[in-house]
């Protein structure tokens, strides 16, 4: 499993201009298989994503990402072995 950790480099402004378009790429995300939870930092200064699959696959779209493609955000990318769950939630382990 993946946490992607966005961090806002321009102000909230900024990240509502482009916040349409990052929303499709999230919902495609969602779509691919490869995001299963995802909402906003608080106080607001980013996001977080917790994802699934390919590192090098999730690096790329990440890479697409129009906040990253307009400098509007920069992501960490944390793998984490998940080894332990609450019941139904055992695709973490993925």
């Amino acid at each position: 499993m993946f946490i992607l950790s966005l961090t806002y480099l321009k102000s909230n402004d900024e990240a509502d201009r482009y916040m349409e378009p990052h929303m499709a790429w999230v919902k495609e995300g969602y779509a691919k298989g490869w995001f299963l939870a995802s909402g906003r930092k608080i106080p607001r200064t980013g996001g977080v994503i917790l994802a699934i699959g390919d590192r090098a696959a999730i690096e790329a779209y990440v890479a697409a990402d129009p906040f990253t493609i307009h400098g509007v955000a920069a992501y960490d990318i944390t793998e984490l072995a998940v080894t332990t769950t609450a019941e139904g939630l055992e695709i973490l382990k993925h």
